[in-house]
């Protein structure tokens, strides 16, 4: 495809006073009829055009060029296509009520857009700000931002986001588009709401009170509109009967809060009404109240966990079709009869390391495609060799191939919680890409050689390589070896079926190797440490699945030693990976960057930790880890937590991005405390991994060069191909946290409050807010509101016996405690950091998700169950470990605390061998931290 006017057989130019609507058609029917010769007149051309003067003068002037309507197109080429019949009624009869309703609704509701014209002056000249609205889906009729975009917001000193209050100001734009925004007087700025609310969006009332005022503005105009499919659900039987029988519009309200009512016209109200449904926006009038739109398609009923999936899919734009036929037939063929096996060809092309060195992985129990295997020997000068070996995915995708295509369009694999969404088929994701034990396989390996005494870096060495893995361990196996309990050996299949000699030697070999991969990490945490590496903090919990794919119970994730173990191995590959793709390609490598975050996202976390003392630092990324390692409340561990999880909610988050498309200042991941770092160790899961695989072949290859950079992307196009995984990477981030809290719900869905004991839980109040508070329930990871003041007005009341029920009175806030005084009956005063008692429920929602309700039924602390006494013995466990490594690593490095991380094993049943770990926590760091109920407002 191509614009008529680039091209010369189709070029027409524009007659004096044409409109341009007319030349454009005239110049579609030019390209037709010259396609139509330029084929010899084999085969007719059919242009569709719903101008019907065009169609009257056109239609007959060329023999073999037909020119019809598009409802004439689909009567004769698609009679049998009713869905597609049904679409195109849907779309007429919203145009033709759009044009009667700007016919009879003379005033408006809105403000005229500014052209485009003047909206892109009004931004050079400094008039206009540009940004991207971000709805605040807890306020979505108050609350909306504006994350400031271009140079000209430098010129106005803007440091924080621009305020849209109100639907008025919000102009028509809807959540994600671009526009153009005019800041009000600084006597019309207002401050964010301090009060929690229920999900409906509410009015803010005059009562309510408000944080200091910040810049704020109105929408003048839209620069992009961002829309895309909707999931919405039609009124219920009640409401829709207020409408009147005869009536054709209804208004369909959105699963996500921060999109308006959708005004469509259908037939089919009533027998939709129990169902989720896909619609899209035409347009939105400045004399409507609502955007008019149409049906696209059904989901299902709602409350199916099937519907409820395909809507998370839907609303995070994750398409997820098999793979084709195309894509399949370039897999190689597996059956039992030809098993799949090295070629000599590429035996001469890689170095074997079969035969030399003990090869090993570890990984989540049940994983099938492990990505990643470690080793380490001893040299035969005394030193050290530690290696990475990652799977060749890149030697059977090939650039450009069908399969490199889709994975592309992908760009990662999509997890949930009952099941996985994968890049690559699985021919590739579970066999010949995963690196299982005692068979070979494919790799590309980094290999260090490291001083034998003080482990620091002698040389590095990048190849393609042969690999036999000869164990497949999963964590707690591992870990059980590395302290030394030995009776993980039956859990262990390679070391079965020996004879007592052969397994003792072998075992001790393991054991050898991993107390080395440990010593190793720990030097080198410690080392990033002394740099400011963050030790963040990030609760996941793992959905525990039947044989059935019921739920049977929430788990957080505990951590272990050997998940640190594993996660600086793969940070160490990745940094040097990316300094050496870098080196090689300065304007065109694949890195990763973690910007500093934003000083007054800190602000909660600052005055939270004042509340027990603490001074927190965040002028730098090593103040802020010192910071928060001498926050410890020795009577509390949680304290700690809650600040490091504070801490990780006020990141920025880590992108994606191309060496020619900033300056080499602005490379650093500020989280990780090193200066270059990419994503090189999961090119299963992760588009961007096989980037860089590519990269880092050519940059080690011994043919020329310049031969290989022209297969590349250029700057423009990598930095165009990030921005696209950075979007799939964001939505894959929501996709499971959405899915993670429908199965919470699913949790406690059928649960009676009153009477189940899994309903009632300890928590912790990490924040004060005017009506309630927010309060943290380790047991199930799990963050939420906890109202003080209920709709009624009636306040939370204690008892004698410690619990509490409602009555009249007023509450009293405070930076670090709430009051709530009844006029009869013991006051309350909760202070930050108070362990209370909350009762679980779920809140129900036919047009929404559910929703997790805490309720404060005692303000004691719950009294701990088995489960959670386990897992304070083993947060003690591991904070022994830490002073044990500590002593070691002053020695080394005269560093003065050493952190081990708290890294998180994955939690899905289908999760591959990423886990949640260091490194991902901290390059996922701010959409992994569990929702705040003030956080999701764009700021």
């Amino acid at each position: 495809m191509f614009f008529n006017e680039f091209q010369l057989f189709s070029y027409l130019p524009r007659e004096r006073g044409e409109p341009l609507e007319k030349w454009q058609t005239r110049s579609i029917y030019n390209a037709s009829v010259w396609y139509y010769h330029h084929f010899l007149g084999q085969m007719p051309i059919v242009m569709v055009t719903d101008d019907e003067d065009s169609i009257e003068q056109l239609g007959s002037e060329t023999e073999g060029v037909f020119v019809i309507s598009f409802k004439d197109y689909l009567d004769n080429f698609w009679p049998d296509l009713k869905a597609a019949h049904d679409l195109f009624d849907s779309i007429l009869q919203s145009r033709r009520e759009r044009e009667n309703e700007s016919q009879e609704n003379k005033g408006k509701e809105y403000a005229e857009h500014v052209p485009i014209e003047a909206l892109e002056a009004g931004i050079k000249s400094g008039r206009y700000i540009q940004g991207v609205l971000n709805v605040n889906k807890h306020r979505a009729q108050v609350e909306a931002f504006v994350r400031l975009q271009g140079a000209s917001n430098k010129e106005k000193d803007l440091k924080t986001d621009v305020l849209i209050y109100g639907t008025k100001a919000r102009n028509r734009a809807i959540h994600g588009d671009v526009v153009a925004v005019e800041l009000l007087p600084r006597s019309e700025w207002k401050g964010r709401t301090a009060a929690l609310c229920e999900n409906e969006a509410e009015e803010k009332t005059s009562g309510e009170a408000c944080c200091e005022p910040m810049p704020t503005g109105k929408v003048v105009g839209i620069l992009q509109k961002n829309w895309r499919d909707y999931v919405v659900t039609f009124p219920s039987k009640e409401e829709n009967q207020s409408h009147g029988k005869s009536t054709q519009k209804i208004l369909v309200t959105p699963w996500d809060y921060r999109i308006p009512k959708i005004r469509i016209s259908t037939q089919q109200a009533d027998a939709l009404q129990d169902f989720r449904v896909i619609v899209r926006i035409d347009s939105w009038e400045s004399t409507s109240l609502y955007p008019n739109g149409h049906f696209v398609r059904v989901l299902g009923r709602i409350g199916d966990l099937e519907s409820e999936i395909q809507s998370i899919l839907v609303e995070n734009s994750i398409s997820v079709s098999p793979f084709s036929e195309a894509q399949m037939c370039e897999m190689p063929v597996v059956i039992p009869e030809t098993p799949w096996k090295v070629t000599p060809e590429e035996e001469l092309k890689r170095t074997d390391l079969r035969d030399t060195h003990l090869v090993f992985s570890i990984d989540p129990k049940g994983c099938e495609d492990v990505d990643d295997a470690l080793s380490i020997r001893m040299l035969p000068n005394g030193n050290l060799e530690l290696g990475v070996h990652i799977a060749d995915v890149t030697h059977f995708v090939a650039a450009g191939s069908y399969t490199d295509i889709e994975a592309r369009a992908r760009a990662t694999t999509y997890y949930l919680p009952d099941r996985r969404y994968d890049m690559l088929p699985a021919i590739l994701s579970a066999n010949l890409c995963s690196l299982l034990g005692n068979v070979d396989r494919y790799a590309v390996s980094v290999m260090w050689e490291l001083d034998k005494t003080s482990y620091e870096i002698k040389q590095v060495w990048y190849n393609r390589t042969i690999i036999r893995s000869s164990y497949k361990l999963f964590y707690e196996a591992a870990q059980a070896l590395l302290e030394g309990d030995l009776t993980a050996v039956d859990e262990i299949p390679e070391l079965q079926d020996m004879d007592d000699e052969t397994r003792t030697w072998k075992l001790e070999e393991l054991v050898w190797a991993i107390g080395k991969l440990t010593d190793v990490a720990r030097h080198i945490r410690a080392k990033r440490d002394s740099c400011g590496a963050l030790e963040l903090e990030g609760v996941e919990v793992r959905i525990q699945l039947d044989d059935k794919k019921n739920i049977d119970d929430l788990v957080p994730q505990q951590p272990l030693e050997v998940h640190e173990t594993i996660a600086e191995c793969m940070i160490l590959a990745n940094h040097w990976v990316a300094k050496k793709i870098w080196e090689s390609f300065p304007h065109q490598a694949l890195l990763r960057q973690h910007p500093p975050p934003r000083q007054e996202f800190f602000s909660e976390l600052r005055e939270c930790a004042s509340a027990k003392g603490f001074t927190i630092d965040t002028r730098s990324n090593k103040a802020l880890a010192d910071s928060l390692d001498r926050a410890v409340d020795p009577s509390d561990p949680l304290v700690n937590k809650l600040l490091r999880s504070m801490a990780t909610q006020a990141m920025s988050n880590a992108v994606y991005f191309s060496t020619g498309s900033c300056p080499e200042e602005e490379f650093s991941h500020y989280g990780l405390a090193l200066d270059k770092y990419t994503h090189f160790t999961s090119p299963i899961r992760r588009y961007a991994d096989i980037i860089v695989h590519r990269l880092l072949l050519a940059a080690t290859a011994k043919e020329d060069k310049a031969g290989t950079k022209d297969n590349f992307f250029g700057n423009k196009e990598l930095e165009e191909l990030c921005r696209h995984i950075n979007s799939r990477n964001r939505a894959a981030q929501h996709a499971q946290k959405q899915s993670t809290e429908l199965f919470q719900c699913m949790y406690f869905q059928d649960k009676s409050p009153e009477r189940e004991e899994q309903c009632t839980a300890d928590g912790v109040i990490y924040s004060i807010r005017e009506n309630g508070v927010l309060v943290f329930v380790p047991r199930y990871g799990i963050k939420g509101a906890a109202y003080l003041k209920n709709k009624e007005g009636l306040v939370l009341s204690g008892q004698t016996d410690g619990t509490c029920e409602w009555k009249p009175g007023s509450l009293q806030r405070f930076p670090s405690k709430i009051i709530s005084a009844p006029t009869a009956g013991d006051s309350i005063t909760l202070n930050l950091f108070d362990h209370v008692t909350v009762k679980i429920s779920v809140q129900s929602s036919r047009c929404h998700v559910d929703t997790i309700r805490l309720q404060i039924t005692s303000c004691k602390p719950h009294k701990m169950s088995a489960g959670d006494l386990s897992q304070s013995s083993h947060i003690s466990r591991t904070d022994l470990v830490r002073e044990v490594t500590k002593t070691a690593e002053e020695a080394q490095l005269a560093h003065d605390k050493a952190r081990t991380e708290k890294i998180e094993e994955g939690y899905e049943e289908y999760r591959q061998t990423q886990g949640l770990s260091l490194y991902q926590l901290l390059e996922e760091i701010k959409d992994w931290a569990l929702l705040d109920v003030s956080a999701d407002s764009g700021a």
